[in-house]
């Protein structure tokens, strides 16, 4: 806003707004807030997964046959790349593909994905994920800490990516952010 609310002396406040693109902004946020389907943390989504991208990431086909992306709340599984990578893909398939489930929308995230916990025959696929040991409990987005206890309980097994040796259990993020400080 180049000017201020003082220096508008007589101009209609509406006009200095739609002059300003404020009030588009305005409508669209509250037009987003209202009438988005995702508006609720309680929105419940269903669908059959037709496609898993990675360990915590599938697409869903709604009963309105609209694709939509979800990444598993709370977890984070090991990059395509990473050791254990294509496994906890696997391992997500196997749960979820061709499958109807429901998800529990928490969020969206900035890449438009659908953030959920994701329910497949009455499973808690999250969950399912940390306790055979393909996902970490992704503690910078924990909101339920049973997720730690599951993730402790696959490392003293030595279940899936706690199999692997020390030096290639690397945390998906701390990977990430290696990634792109190598780039830079």
């Amino acid at each position: 806003l180049k000017r201020s609310f003082a220096q508008l002396k007589g101009q209609h406040l509406l006009a200095f707004f739609f002059e300003n693109g404020v009030m588009y902004r305005i409508l669209l946020l509250l037009s987003l807030v209202m009438f988005s389907p995702l508006a609720s943390a309680d929105t419940l989504l269903s669908g059959r997964v037709i496609y898993v991208t990675d360990g915590d990431t599938l697409t869903l086909l709604d009963a309105k046959y609209q694709r939509i992306k979800v990444r598993l709340a709370e977890i984070d599984c090991p990059e395509q790349s990473q050791p254990y990578g294509k496994r906890a893909k696997l391992e997500l398939k196997t749960l979820v593909h061709k499958k109807n489930v429901e998800i529990t929308v928490i969020d969206v995230d900035r890449y438009d994905r659908v953030v959920g916990q994701v329910r497949a025959s009455g499973v808690d696929i999250n969950a399912e994920m940390v306790r055979r040991g393909a996902a970490w409990a992704y503690r910078r987005h924990l909101k339920r800490p049973e997720l730690i206890q599951y993730e402790q309980a696959a490392r003293e097994a030595a279940l899936g990516l706690w199999a692997l040796p020390p030096q290639e259990r690397i945390p998906p993020w701390q990977w990430r952010h290696q990634q792109r400080q190598s780039t830079r």
